[in-house]
């Protein structure tokens, strides 16, 4: 699954705001959330999953990705992406800091482990999590990810 189709310019966006995690989760789902890729439901599950003790969605180098069960309102395959100037950290916690946040809606199975693989490789690189976080605007984002794409 290619991830430059789940992440289209209009679901990646910057936040200069202090935060807490509970929004940075809301704001990331959001453009998902406004598309019809997810209900209410969804962000909702989300946000209680994590503040039952939901560190897991980080992903480490101050990377989350939130996601719920496909049950929970995942209604197409999507992904959004929040990069925020000052980290905010999961259920305040300083050890899960984090400033660029993922919200993935896998509908089904399959393709919640194509999304997860291919991010996983995305940030995996530390050159392109570097350039993640010194993007500028969308359409920035996209090329990087289309680049990567490209050369895989």
């Amino acid at each position: 699954m290619r991830l430059s189709t789940l992440l289209t310019p209009d679901r990646i966006a910057f936040s200069d705001e202090l935060m807490e995690w509970p929004d940075a989760v809301r704001r990331v789902a959001q453009p998902l959330l406004d598309t019809g890729d997810i209900t209410a439901g969804y962000v909702e599950a989300m946000t209680e999953s994590i503040a039952a003790g939901g560190t897991y969605i980080d992903l480490g180098f101050g990377i989350a990705l939130a996601h719920a069960r496909p049950e929970s309102g995942a209604v197409r395959p999507a992904l959004a992406m929040l990069r925020l100037t000052e980290p905010a950290p999961l259920l305040g916690q300083p050890e899960h800091s984090v400033d660029l946040y993922f919200c993935l809606a896998a509908p089904d199975a399959h393709v919640h482990t194509e999304a997860m693989g291919s991010l996983a490789r995305l940030l995996s690189d530390p050159d392109t999590r570097h350039a993640l976080r010194a993007a500028a605007c969308a359409a920035d984002v996209t090329a990087l990810i289309t680049r990567f794409e490209e050369n895989r």
